[in-house]
């Protein structure tokens, strides 16, 4: 099978854009992945955009130019980006097409993600005793880890802080202000024992990758990254995840984010202990927290020591999240994973600035999470 490989990759800023489109932000993110791979749009053989705002992203062909490329749309929640480039690898992998791209996009408002139960499959009471609240699965979520496996406040404190001061040093993210562990334990309690800067916030953004067959890189660039596996899993019965309407009885089911991992990790030949950076969905820092051991980089309560002892920081020995991840990003659903591998690349390449870490990363892992229960995961290498 032809191995697939990423040669360019573009980034619009995440936060607020009053008055510009989800559209126009995804073609500045698409031109900035084709000047850096040295392509232009009418070499594209296909690709797949996704979005959750957008009804029909794929019309940002009228800003790019209609040149009957396939161009598809996708939609896999908080997992969209990891679908998008997934299959913009798989063709390439089955020989469909040589060039191809994913673009992720969108533009949420304040206070997004409102909405009747019925359209995830929910019965209507679970949102009148005001259960269809993200907030709040989080908040509970984590509040029973830090139960069963020891994590302090001070830890969830310790997380935002982290991510807030790499953020500060990426010129695209949203929240660049630095917060200390200190004033994120002063703000307020939105959903026990998460406070309001230990939260993630909906915004706008775009981002895009073009990838082709590693044999024909060379005629790119010479620092291509490659895709060494994708992976999509949704919730197994009895797992406890975003919008489940009950809790389960009986023996613990894993999560999707394990599943996920796990395969990746043997489809790539690679183990967690090889990994050199990771970007981890942060929906709140508890999250963060979570997928250290769900993804295998950690034992279930390590994360109170390593995080500690900054092996997290981008100078630990296991950076996470180094451009702030969604905290400090926000999360434009479409865009957010594809934001993830575009820190992964440049780490990869050793041109993410003051916040590359330190040595020569060989391994990069992504990780994305969300309703209803389904996870994605991304492993790259050099």
């Amino acid at each position: 099978m032809t191995e697939a490989v990423i040669i360019g990759v573009g980034l619009h800023p995440f936060g607020r854009f009053p008055g510009k489109p989800a559209m126009d932000m995804g073609a500045d993110a698409v031109r900035l992945a084709l000047a850096d791979a040295g392509v232009t749009w009418p070499q594209i053989q296909g690709g797949y955009v996704g979005s959750f705002e957008v009804a029909n992203p794929d019309a940002i062909v009228g800003k790019l130019g209609l040149t009957g490329v396939p161009l598809r749309g996708v939609f896999n929640g908080c997992a969209t980006a990891g679908t998008a480039v997934a299959l913009a690898a798989r063709a390439i992998e089955t020989g469909e097409h040589d060039l191809t791209i994913a673009i992720g996009l969108d533009k949420h408002p304040r206070g997004a993600f409102a909405a009747d139960p019925s359209v995830a499959g929910i019965p209507p009471w679970y949102g009148q005793t005001g259960l269809f609240l993200t907030t709040h699965f989080f908040g509970m979520k984590i509040n029973r880890y830090m139960h069963d496996h020891g994590i302090s406040h001070e830890t969830l404190a310790r997380v935002a802080s982290k991510n807030f001061r790499n953020a500060a040093g990426n010129e695209k993210a949203w929240r660049r202000t630095p917060l200390t562990p200190e004033e994120v334990l002063a703000s307020p309690v939105l959903n026990h024992p998460l406070r309001q800067y230990m939260y993630c916030g909906p915004d706008e953004g775009a981002a895009a990758l073009v990838l082709c067959r590693a044999d024909q890189a060379h005629k790119y660039t010479s620092t291509p990254v490659r895709i060494r596996s994708t992976s999509l899993r949704s919730r197994r019965l009895g797992a406890f995840e975003v919008q489940s309407p009950s809790f389960p009885v009986g023996e613990p089911v894993e999560s999707p984010t394990v599943d996920a991992s796990r395969e990746a990790y043997e489809r790539a030949g690679i183990g967690p202990e090889d990994v050199d950076v990771a970007q981890l969905q942060d929906t709140d820092a508890g999250s963060e927290i979570i997928h250290m051991a769900e993804n295998g980089l950690c034992k279930d309560g390590e994360q109170e020591r390593l995080i500690a002892e900054g092996a997290t920081e981008i100078g630990g020995r296991l950076p996470v999240n180094t451009d702030g991840g969604l905290l400090g990003n926000g999360e434009p659903i479409g865009a957010s994973g594809l934001r993830q591998i575009h820190e992964i690349v440049l780490q990869l390449r050793g041109t993410a600035g003051t916040r590359q870490i330190p040595g020569t990363p060989r391994v990069g892992y992504t990780h994305l999470y969300g309703a209803p229960g389904v996870s994605a995961v991304t492993i790259l290498s050099t």
